[in-house]
């Protein structure tokens, strides 16, 4: 990521903290290089086990230029993809967890490595995030496997 992306990056996600100076703050002067966000405000996150995670982000990849920001745990057992705000309170998939209003997140630097958590696709400071409706898609075709198809 370029300098201007990463400003643009740490504004955006530091404006969801409730004090985003103090998580600009917390990102430069904590040696693990993460804050804590509510979700809920600007994103929501919906958590997949990385088995699934990984084939949905590469069905995500064929579909779309860019998906919204990804992250992944250390040992990448699992991702966490941000979608819209409310999506979690609608979300009737089985087997995934979800972080929406009420709950927090531990989110990296997005210009440094983390380490507990990474970035699998940093946000790029637009704003931008996965629609639900095709996650969802991808994470059914990424399911079916090798056998499901060449596209949705």
């Amino acid at each position: 990521m370029k300098g201007s992306e990463v400003r643009a990056a740490v504004e955006w996600l530091a404006s969801a903290a409730p004090d985003p100076v103090a998580c600009r703050w917390d990102w430069e002067r904590d040696p693990r290089g993460i804050a804590l966000l509510p979700a809920g405000r600007r994103w929501d996150v919906l958590i997949l086990p990385g088995e699934l995670g990984y084939p949905t982000l590469d069905v995500l990849t064929r579909l779309i230029d860019r998906p919204g920001p990804v992250l992944a745990d250390f040992g990448e057992s699992r991702m966490g993809f941000f979608v819209p705000p409310g999506t979690v309170a609608r979300w009737v998939g089985t087997g995934i967890r979800g972080a929406g209003r009420g709950t927090w997140i531990v989110v990296p630097h997005p210009g440094r490595p983390a380490g507990k958590v990474r970035w699998l696709v940093p946000p790029d400071g637009s704003g931008t995030l996965t629609d639900a409706a095709l996650l969802e898609l991808a994470m059914h075709e990424a399911a079916a496997g090798p056998m499901g198809g060449e596209g949705i």
